[in-house]
């Protein structure tokens, strides 16, 4: 039986341990050290930028002692004898960068390190490391004994390389982000007593672009950086206020007020900017990751580029509401807005109606390239008369309507005067055919619908219709 106090029980501990483990002696570092402070070495960290072969040489210096089965099997050594001997093919390469860090920290005075590097199997195999290594106590004077411990993170490191090639190649744009610093402003909010984020942001709006200054960025793939033109991970860093500003504030406030009520997933559509000053219209996906609900300080964000789906959008709706010759809208939405004022009816509401004279000869004479190309003055002349708020249509081949709330029957007459003079300056910088208009306007009266107006406004269209063929008869 062991004694658990006895030599013979410590040595089998060591022999046996499930973790590689080494006695080393650091004596041989220790010297060169003290020579560098006598030559008045006072900060390793320049001497070493200036000196990187120092590195080499006090890896030279290493001495291991003794090492247990765990770390022979795991470098790939047929015995202890023939690790030890070959330690050079242990201790180069990637290790430098690692052991300059250890360096510095004994040069500090500090008789424990821990972190994570590089050694080599007799092979040569590469293994990623986590290692652990002190000072015994009794030798900090000397560092003649130090215990070193070495666990094998290689598969770990690996996948953490593949997940992270899979974020730095993900076709979308990926941002790690810390929400921390929003989390303690939420808290200091709730101890002022607000209940309601919604009802304060309206309340102080500039505190949107408060909460936006306080999101600290971690990670942001390549994709991130090619949509919002950005050179690298710092100049995107350093410039999230050009990204993050204007129309973002208004589904950024419905962010915030979704994490205020505890929503910690969620998607938005939304606005942000490229470095350059483009708009990005953009599908957000937003979640606090696991682990992290009570301090929001590891955020994952997608975002993927809708512009151009969101341009077709706005086309096809523009077709749906507008005519697509001449720009104006059409019939559909016309008829569309009269429902709606004569559902919510405010006195006055003045209609005017315009039609084209001629079309049909200009058609059967010139063609109906010359016939279209009529329309569209009617439609410059249309559009400079009226303010651009104004519903103007395009209500048939050759028939135009305007809605004017809140003008009365004066008003409405003088409009069409107007539109009468815009023609003749349309005359005066076109060549033929002529352009001419009949104008009919109406005004509503309480208990007359709309649509009774409209046929007023068309009625007197016509008789002015009439009047300008007859005028033309009387021309010839």
């Amino acid at each position: 039986m062991f004694n658990p106090a006895g030599e013979e029980y410590l040595i089998t501990l060591f022999e046996y341990a499930p973790i590689s483990l080494w006695e080393q002696d650091f004596s041989g570092i220790k010297r060169l050290f003290d020579e560098l402070r006598k030559n008045g070495v006072g900060s390793l960290k320049p001497y070493l930028d200036e000196h990187p072969s120092f590195v080499d040489d006090c890896m030279q210096q290493i001495k291991v002692l003794n090492v247990n089965q765990q770390t022979v099997s795991m470098l790939k050594a047929g015995s202890k004898t023939e690790l030890i001997s070959n330690l050079g093919r242990v201790f180069r390469d990637g290790m430098r960068h690692h052991f300059r860090e250890e360096l510095l920290a004994l040069w500090e005075g500090d008789v424990n390190w821990s972190g994570e590097g590089v050694n080599y199997t007799l092979r040569g195999d590469a293994l990623d490391i986590l290692l652990h290594w002190r000072i015994l106590p009794e030798y900090e004077k000397n560092w003649e004994r130090v215990l070193v411990t070495i666990e094998d993170i290689t598969s770990r490191k690996q996948a953490e390389r593949r997940f992270q090639n899979l974020f730095e190649s993900s076709p979308i744009s990926l941002w790690e982000e810390d929400y921390s610093a929003i989390k303690t402003r939420f808290d200091e909010l709730r101890k002022q007593g607000v209940a309601d984020l919604q009802v304060h942001l309206q309340k102080h709006p500039d505190l949107v672009g408060h909460f936006a200054g306080l999101i600290k960025l971690i990670n942001a793939n390549w994709k991130t950086l090619e949509l919002f033109k950005a050179d690298s991970l710092e100049n995107l860093r350093e410039n999230l206020h050009q990204v993050f500003r204007d129309d973002m504030t208004v589904h950024f406030s419905d962010e915030l007020v979704d994490l205020w009520n505890g929503k910690l997933a969620y998607e938005r559509e939304g606005i942000n900017y490229s470095l350059d000053g483009e708009p990005i219209e953009i599908q957000l996906d937003f979640r606090v990751m696991p682990g992290h609900e009570d301090d929001f300080s590891w955020v994952l964000v997608s975002i993927q580029d809708i512009t151009a789906r969101k341009k077709a959008e706005d086309y096809l709706r523009y077709l749906g509401t507008h005519d697509a010759m001449t720009g104006l809208y059409n019939r559909a939405y016309f008829e569309e807005t009269i429902i709606k004022l004569d559902n919510q009816r405010s006195e006055p509401i003045s209609i005017v109606i315009f039609d084209l004279d001629r079309l049909k000869h200009v058609n059967d004479t010139l063609g109906h390239q010359s016939g279209d190309k009529l329309i569209r003055r009617m439609a410059e002349v249309v559009n400079a008369a009226f303010d651009p708020d104004t519903v103007v249509a395009r209500i048939g081949g050759d028939e135009f309507a305007a809605i004017l709330p809140d003008m009365n029957e004066e008003a409405a007459g003088e409009v069409t005067k107007q539109i009468q003079t815009l023609v003749a300056l349309n005359n005066k910088y076109y060549r033929e055919p002529e352009l001419s208009i009949s104008v009919g306007a109406a005004t509503s009266a309480p208990g007359l619908s709309l649509e009774k107006v409209i046929g007023m406004a068309d009625d007197a269209m016509y008789r002015h219709k009439n009047e300008n063929r007859h005028r033309r008869k009387d021309d010839r």
